[in-house]
């Protein structure tokens, strides 16, 4: 037989595109159109129905950047059209095919109820199928002009990433606005038609199932008559349905498919857009739903349900009556899909109580697995507070954006740092936005790693990103592709049956222990490091504010626990946490009103602090730990003297009652309070830094050493940090000044100013305190430099075979050698509040206020010792989404402890993050805990959620070692418990003689325990 594959995919390709598709809609009529331009931001719907409407014509330009048009349409339904399919057809101009950040809509009836949204690839709105003709219709539709950000695959900055920007010029061209018949012939030979072609072309040319679909698409064009589309397009589907009914291979990959539209919860859009994106695209959906019986969706981020109830509900009642069929899953249990690697462990502890509990209160639905597809990385510690939340799977896919190495499973046990496994999935199709395409079916079972063992693979299936969701195109290929010969099965299922499916027939499953880093995206650690900060305070301020709050409403008669604001506040700094606003991959607008968000809770949370520490009763003046560890350190007074005190963990002491200590000497530029000396260089770095307990210098070259370097990634600028950054650089040892700025004898401070680059300052000030072995530097930048970053490096005499950075509820040791293309690719990782290396002996550790990217690297010098050089990111410059990305005044601290164990750098880092509070009370209330047991550390108090003034207190096993400990209440203890995340009781905990809680926990393990008061304090 000829080879004539050219000719015909060629005859097949114009046929279907020039000829086929423009047949779906058979007849057409236009809507009469009038437009209302929104002022400002976008007005209720009774608003828009009330305002003035001019006419407009097809082809005008409309919808300034972040604009809202509402256009009314009205029509009439031709007597022609009865007894057929009818639908509105909109176009607003649409730009290319994603549905994302462009022009968008969402389509009311005159009462003011949602029916469905207008994208690019689902432009229509089911009129019905009329049975006379005559019917009138009538539509407001709230068209969003946002502007198209992706343009030019982010080549060049733009100012279109805030409304403050971005202009005012119209963005797109309204193209149509029909009453139209549906050709359902033609539109299911379009089907067809794709099907079948897919499959083709992603067959191999050796396989006679091409060849065969071949042929038949020739034979098929042969019944096509060109000047009757309609006519024929049942002969053509005819010739086709042969090779439509050929079954698949008995041993066939089996994709688990359900309905998906990833919602960033801000990105290219800021907050409020999101809150129409959920609208439009939970309108689609539940009206797919009443199409589709069949059809599942799967929805995660219960703050966008939240958004809907309380904006859209109409749409919420059709969110809750899909529920009820069994058409709608909600997924994911967390308040949004934040961040993998940047929230602190008490907020994914938050994230995962506060999401799972909406799920159950407004749906009676717990869900049982975490739905994380794109997040950028995974922080080790998610296989325990999963299990501990009620979930039984864990769901991602951006581990296949890998920049070196290839993942190497897609159903395995992921194993976390205490031991806690959870089973995994990392669907093989690399998207959570699949259209069950060719190319998507055959990438999906070609890249399957558990071949010979599994069979089947999960596929979240709809538009996403911006949302879109699916369509009953992806619908319909779905059935086709059910039961095909050279495809995988498609079956549309629950995620909960896929993982009991996978689970079954995969129990041994192979094992990946510690973190899922993203080999990508290594930036995110660093870029926008005001919002970053911004989260980080707010975590601790929460924690401050739950603790005192606690404290007051178990001792002072009368005070009212803020059950209320601190829910709210929770839920604003966890919206925040969602997975590009964290890492600082979202357009200015976003990062803007960050913020805002995040001065306003602290304001707010100061204010819930200190209404409880003064509900504690005025008096002297007393200093407040909210660690949980105790302290002896320098505190000033608030007429700001240093006085050197000692306070119990979670506790308080009066500040009149200095304890003694060793003074802080300053002669010339050094410091030294008896634990270290450090000597400031006249280049403003640390050119010695002598432990004078170990009798041994810590660095082996200057230190706190900052350097400038170049830094332009490939691609995906906010988000990617590539690895020659490094071979482009500028130290910045100018100092235009180093001065003594506090002399002792309980502080000694030097000041180093610098200025560089393009008008950039930097002003750091080295501190020693008495009792303290920490080298805090406090660090002032007005940053003005363009695709840089700044490094601040500590070149430590240490032969390190790893470091440990900490992570939520414990840390991770990564090695500090390259041997392998797995560790050469984590030169760039994260970590929270320290970072520490050491060798037999000795140690030292990195710990910081609010930097998040470090690198670690090491060197054999001449001398035959080790170099381990411990480097902060400390704020970066990219120009992509925002063009003004960092730009300005920051202010924070890290710190260098030298002689440092792990549980020093535990204890110092909640210290530095933690300041001590001086405020005034009359007595000395017990702490509401205290523990005893080395290892076993105190993350959150606070009274139980279901206000029986029960008090829960979280802690975990710090170190990475066995721990035992004894739990001590400053209240009556009539039981105690232990439970879940969600408070709910798992056993009895064991209560000594003396009326305290033993506890023993296995490495990194978290514990939640829930007490119970003997006798009423006066609490509520």
């Amino acid at each position: 037989m000829h080879d004539e594959r050219r000719r015909i995919e060629e005859r097949v390709e114009r046929l279907h595109t020039q000829r086929i598709k423009p047949a779906i809609y058979a007849a057409t009529v236009p809507f009469e159109v009038e437009a209302w331009q929104a002022p400002g931001e976008p007005v209720p719907f009774a608003e828009a129905a009330a305002a003035p409407y001019e006419p407009f014509t097809m082809d005008t330009p409309w919808g300034p950047p972040w604009g809202t048009t509402w256009f009314r349409m009205r029509g009439e339904v031709p007597t022609g059209f009865a007894g057929r399919r009818v639908e509105a057809v909109i176009d607003l101009g649409f730009v290319g095919d994603w549905p994302g950040n462009q022009a968008e809509a969402l389509v009311h009836r005159l009462d003011g109820t949602p029916l469905k949204a207008v994208n690019p690839l689902n432009q229509y709105v089911p009129i019905a199928n009329p049975a006379t003709g005559g019917e009138p219709v009538e539509y407001l539709v709230e068209a969003a002009s946002n502007p198209d950000i992706l343009a030019n695959d982010f080549a060049a900055p733009t100012p279109l990433g805030d409304v403050l920007t971005a202009g005012d010029k119209p963005l797109y061209t309204f193209k149509r606005a029909d009453i139209a018949v549906l050709d359902e012939e033609v539109w299911h030979l379009d089907l067809d038609l794709q099907v079948l072609r897919g499959l083709m072309v992603h067959l191999g040319e050796h396989e006679p199932r091409r060849h065969e679909i071949m042929h038949t698409l020739d034979r098929a064009m042969d019944a096509l008559d060109l000047d009757d589309i309609a006519g024929s397009a049942a002969a053509v589907r005819a010739v086709l349905a042969p090779a439509l009914a050929r079954p698949a291979h008995a041993s066939a990959h089996v994709i688990s498919g359900v309905g998906h539209a990833h919602i960033d919860s801000a990105w290219l859009w800021p907050i409020r857009e999101t809150k129409r994106k959920t609208s439009r695209t939970f309108s689609n959906v539940t009206s797919l739903a009443d199409e589709y019986d069949d059809f599942i969706f799967a929805c995660s981020q219960a703050q966008q349900y939240e958004w809907v109830r309380d904006n859209y509900p109409h749409v919420w009642a059709r969110i809750q009556e899909s529920v009820k069929k069994g058409q709608w899953a909600p997924v994911g249990g967390m308040w949004v899909e934040a961040d993998g690697n940047l929230p602190g462990g008490e907020a994914i502890a938050r994230q995962l109580i506060h999401g799972k509990r909406f799920f159950i209160e407004h749906f009676g639905v717990e869900t049982k697995g975490v739905w994380l597809p794109d997040s950028f990385g995974y922080t080790a510690a998610y296989p325990q507070l999963a299990k501990l939340a009620g979930n039984e799977w864990f769901l991602t896919q951006k581990i296949s954006w890998n920049q070196t190495n290839k993942f190497p499973h897609h159903t395995f046990w992921w194993e976390g740092i205490d031991g806690t496994r959870i089973f995994t999935h990392f669907p093989p199709v690399d998207t959570y936005n699949a259209r069950f395409s060719g190319e998507e079916m055959d990438r999906a079972v070609r890249n399957y790693s558990e071949k010979g063992a599994g069979t089947r693979s999960l596929a979240p299936f709809g538009w996403g990103d911006g949302g879109g969701g699916p369509t009953r195109e992806i619908m319909e290929r779905a059935r086709r592709l059910a039961d095909l010969e050279g495809s995988p099965k498609v079956v549309v299922e629950h995620p909960d049956e896929f993982f009991a499916k996978a689970r079954e027939e995969y129990p041994d499953a192979p094992v990946w222990v510690g973190e899922l880093y993203l080999e990508l995206h290594r930036a995110t650690y660093t870029s926008q490091a005001r919002t970053k900060q911004g989260n980080r305070r707010s975590e601790h301020r929460l924690r401050e504010a739950e603790l005192w709050a606690t404290t007051a409403a178990l001792h002072a008669p009368g005070y009212a626990y803020p059950y209320e604001k601190l829910d709210r506040l929770w839920k604003t700094v966890l919206l925040h946490q969602f997975h590009d606003i964290l890492p600082g991959s979202s357009i200015a607008w976003v990062h803007r009103e960050a913020e805002a968000e995040y001065a306003r809770v602290a304001e707010e949370l100061e204010a819930l602090t200190t209404e409880a520490v003064v509900a504690l009763g005025g008096g002297s003046a007393r200093v407040f730990n909210t660690s949980p560890y105790p302290r002896a350190e320098v505190v000033r007074t608030t007429e700001g003297a240093p006085v050197y005190v000692e306070v119990p963990a979670s506790g308080s002491a009066s500040l009149s009652d200095a304890a003694p200590a060793r003074p802080v000497t300053v002669t010339g530029r050094v410091l030294d309070n008896g634990l270290v000396r450090v000597d400031v260089a006249e280049d403003g770095t640390l050119s010695s830094v002598y432990d004078l307990r170990a009798d041994r210098e810590v660095l082996a070259e200057p230190g706190n050493l900052l350097r400038l370097h170049t830094d332009l990634p490939n691609y995906w600028d906010a988000w990617d940090i590539d690895k020659h950054y490094r071979n482009r650089y500028t130290d910045l040892l100018d100092a235009e000044s180093v001065t003594v700025v506090e002399d002792g004898p309980l502080v000694g401070a030097i000041r180093v100013e610098r200025a560089f680059g393009k008008g950039s300052r930097i002003a750091q000030t080295i501190t020693v305190r008495a009792g303290s072995a920490r080298i805090d530097i406090e660090t002032e930048i007005d940053w003005h430099e363009a695709e840089k970053i700044l490094k601040a490096g500590f070149p430590v005499d240490i032969r390190a075979p790893h470091s440990s950075a900490e992570i939520q509820f414990g840390h991770i040791q990564r090695p500090t050698h390259t041997n392998t293309s797995w560790e050469a690719a984590r030169f760039e990782v994260s970590g929270h509040r320290w970072l520490h290396i050491g060798e037999p002996g000795y140690g030292v550790a990195v710990i910081n206020d609010s930097t998040y990217g470090h690198d670690v690297s090491r060197t054999v010098r001449e001398d035959g010792g080790t170099t381990t050089r411990v480097s902060l990111s400390l704020v970066r410059a990219p120009r992509v989404p925002d063009p003004e990305a960092d730009q300005g005044r920051h202010r924070f601290t890290y710190s260098l402890l030298p002689g440092a164990a792990i549980a020093d750098a535990v204890a110092e880092g909640y210290a530095l993050n933690l300041p001590l509070r001086v405020a005034d009370a009359a007595g000395a209330p017990e702490p509401v805990v205290s523990v005893d047991g080395e290892g076993v550390t105190v993350e959150a108090v606070k009274l139980a959620d279901d206000r029986s003034g029960d008090v829960v207190v979280r802690l975990y096993e710090s170190r990475g070692g066995r721990a035992t400990g004894t739990v001590r209440t400053g209240f009556p203890l009539a039981g105690a418990e232990v439970t879940d995340l969600l408070e709910r009781p798992l056993e009895d905990a064991e209560i000594t003689a003396e009326g305290a809680v033993a506890v023993a926990l296995r490495p990194f393990q978290v514990l939640t325990l829930r007490l119970r008061r003997g006798e009423a304090t006066g609490a509520r």
